[in-house]
């Protein structure tokens, strides 16, 4: 069939995941794992070449196959998720950086999120994440330009939003909407996230806002499926 090669990739890399094979490990013998799986030898085949063509295994001639990327990243995400914390909680060096900065008239969309007339001059910035040195995924977020002036110059110098907030007042701010949807990569995006381009994303919007239920920011992140795994919190 031919979802078994996604079947056989999806077991692999929750193995990955689960610390069942960590970074360096051997992956058990083509036989064995045609028969933990259950899948056929081409599917197996397809399975590991396609991770291997992602960086996540390394096929050595006479050898094996071995583990050679991170265990996906375990997302947690709540009404105040920050990027660095969720990071550094699981050992995880958090890094980045921007790619562009500028300010632009919102469009229909963006204006709707963050509550602004059509044309109001946002900030729009896109910037790539990494997990201890790895692409993990890419950002375009808008913020009102009115409001926080040099928020573009600073995400250049490589300050935090967190911290760019803080320094215009803006001490505490929570999660106001989430949506979430997978869809194959653009050709420039697989690049910047070092993956082959018929590797399926995962999107995540959301918009940010202040105490007062001001927004303050919207955001469209574009992860590397392969890389990351979300985990909901629902507050009591």
């Amino acid at each position: 069939m031919s979802g078994n090669w996604q079947m056989a990739r999806a077991w692999i890399m929750d193995s990955i995941a689960s610390r069942d094979l960590a970074q360096g490990d051997k992956l058990p013998t083509e036989q064995e794992l045609l028969r933990q799986i259950g899948v056929g030898r081409h599917s197996l085949r397809r399975a590991v070449a396609s991770l291997a063509a992602e960086g996540v295994l390394s096929v050595e001639q006479g050898r094996g196959t071995f583990v050679r990327g991170q265990p996906r990243i375990n997302y947690r995400i709540g009404r105040r998720t920050r990027f660095r914390e969720n990071l550094e909680s699981q050992g995880v060096k958090p890094g980045g950086e921007t790619i562009t900065a500028d300010i632009t008239p919102a469009e229909p969309d963006v204006a709707r999120e963050l509550s602004l007339p059509v044309g109001t001059p946002v900030h729009r910035i896109l910037g790539r994440s990494r997990a201890d040195d790895h692409p993990l995924g890419l950002n375009r977020s808008f913020h009102p330009a009115g409001r926080f002036p040099d928020l573009g110059a600073k995400r250049q110098s490589r300050m935090s939003v967190t911290d760019i907030y803080a320094s215009y007042g803006v001490t505490d701010y929570r999660r106001r909407t989430t949506t979430i949807y997978a869809r194959l990569p653009e050709k420039w995006e697989a690049k910047l996230l070092e993956q082959p381009a018929d590797q399926p994303v995962i999107v995540m919007c959301k918009t940010d806002e202040d105490l007062s239920g001001i927004p303050i920011g919207w955001s469209e992140a574009i992860y590397a499926a392969g890389r990351i795994r979300f985990t909901l919190d629902f507050p009591e």
